[in-house]
């Protein structure tokens, strides 16, 4: 995993939290809601590959 990812990560995580507060206070509370659930699709879509190369990995360790 790169240290990269991390700090993209975080980066989203302030932004979504940013963006959210501010739709909030404005009434938007929808419109907030899916500015969090894109926030998360959108690490998820980054963290996907990892996840699947760590599986693939613990498959290869146990079928020796």
């Amino acid at each position: 995993m790169d240290v990269n990812l991390i700090f993209k990560i975080a980066a989203v995580g302030i932004l979504v939290s940013v963006i959210s507060q501010v739709l909030k206070h404005s009434g938007r509370e929808e419109h907030a809601f899916l500015t969090s659930l894109a926030g998360l699709l959108l690490v998820l879509y980054w963290i996907v590959p990892y996840i699947y190369e760590l599986f693939e990995t613990i498959k290869k360790l146990f079928s020796l």
